[in-house]
């Protein structure tokens, strides 16, 4: 990586992994995780920039000799980070949920403020203080309401370990911004049938597809599935996502569907999908390289979870119940299970629904049939 930016520094752990400061002289030094040239690497460096040119201590450890003042937002945060809690956590899950809330520590309590978030007291971090957070990142709505889970995590844990000054959780008086998004793109029939009619049977795409639609697994989960998880006829494992705090363990049968393709397809010994040289596919490598054999499908708007998505609809508008979908797909509350059973119910109402506008008297040639109208 070529970084030729003013006080950008770079270098390179034992594990080879690159990593990213901003350092200038008597300002500290800060580690930058967003990626390098994205828009919020971009807003995290004019701002540390800005800081630093203004006579501002970067860091609340900086300000302080290298160490934080005790009591503060940034205190407590540094402690919910060493507690268990945090440490139960996914390393995905871990990763991003500091870099939210070591990015609330650079944020002036006001504009142009040389007070930090970060140094305010724990006892004055009320719900005006996650307000202001929220509210500027208002112009992406599932950031802002990141935050607003990610400050919630740590009051919650202050309370419960029973952490001197905290007595409330003050995001319960926040509400979450509303995004009308409704996540990733669900794969109609079509778009399936046009994907099976690039990559046909016997091909690692048309396994890939299969194995996201025929078993409903996560894109986490499809890169670790293989010949090990069976047993007779059934995939038996436990989910990756949240296999150290709330494990979903899941038996789910293979269908034929998926026998056939399986049957037809070179599979890896571990894993069922295997990269072109021949090893497993990490979870974001197993989703760039299925982006891509979704673009020569003509399908760029489509990705992995969309086939989970496509997957729930389809057992919905067949009949699966709540529980079902709960017992298929790994949930463990019926809210997300019910998006699907009310979707597919408002479908078959308004199916038997519609021909009502017409009515027996019109179609008998009443006063509103076609040759009146």
């Amino acid at each position: 990586m070529n970084i030729e930016l003013r006080f950008v520094h770079e270098d390179v752990d034992r594990h080879g992994n690159v990593r990213i400061y901003f350092r200038r002289r008597g300002f500290g030094k800060v580690r930058m995780r967003e990626a390098f040239g994205s828009a919020e690497f971009v807003e995290h460096y004019e701002r540390l920039k800005a800081q630093s040119e203004a006579g501002k201590a970067i860091t609340g450890a900086s300000r302080h000799n290298g160490r934080t003042k005790p009591g503060t937002w940034r205190d407590y945060c540094i402690k919910y980070f060493a507690a268990s809690e945090f440490k139960r956590l996914q390393p995905d899950t871990q990763r991003v949920r500091r870099r939210i809330l070591e990015a609330t520590f650079l944020e002036p309590i006001s504009p142009g403020s040389e007070h930090l978030f970060g140094d305010m007291p724990i006892e004055h971090f009320g719900a005006k203080a996650v307000k202001v957070l929220r509210d500027r990142k208002a112009a992406t709505p599932e950031a802002a309401n990141s935050r607003i889970k990610s400050i919630s995590r740590v009051f919650a844990w202050a309370i419960e370990d029973e952490q001197p000054r905290v007595r409330h959780n003050p995001t319960r008086e926040v509400a979450r911004l509303k995004n009308g998004s409704t996540g990733w793109h669900t794969w109609s029939e079509a778009e399936v049938a046009q994907f099976e009619a690039t990559h046909p049977v016997g091909s690692r795409e048309r396994l890939a597809l299969a194995l996201l639609l025929l078993t409903g697994v996560r894109r986490s989960d499809v890169v670790r599935l293989g010949s090990p998880h069976l047993r007779g006829g059934r995939l038996v494992f436990t989910a990756w996502k949240n296999r150290n705090s709330k494990p979903v363990h899941m038996d789910i049968p293979v269908l034929p569907e998926l026998q056939v393709v399986l049957d037809a397809s070179q599979l890896g010994a571990a894993t069922f999908l295997v990269s072109g040289h021949g090893r497993p596919f990490s979870s974001a490598g197993f989703g760039n390289w299925f982006r891509e054999r979704c673009n020569e499908a003509g399908l760029s708007h489509c990705a992995a979870h969309g086939l989970r998505k496509a997957g729930s609809t389809r057992a919905a508008e067949n009949g699966a119940t709540a529980h079902q979908l709960m017992a298929m797909f790994g949930w463990s509350t019926l809210k997300q299970a019910e998006i699907y059973t009310k979707a597919a119910q408002r479908r078959q109402l308004a199916g038997d629904g519609m021909p009502l506008i017409v009515g027996r008297a019109t179609r008998n040639g009443g006063a509103h049939s076609p040759g009146n109208l």
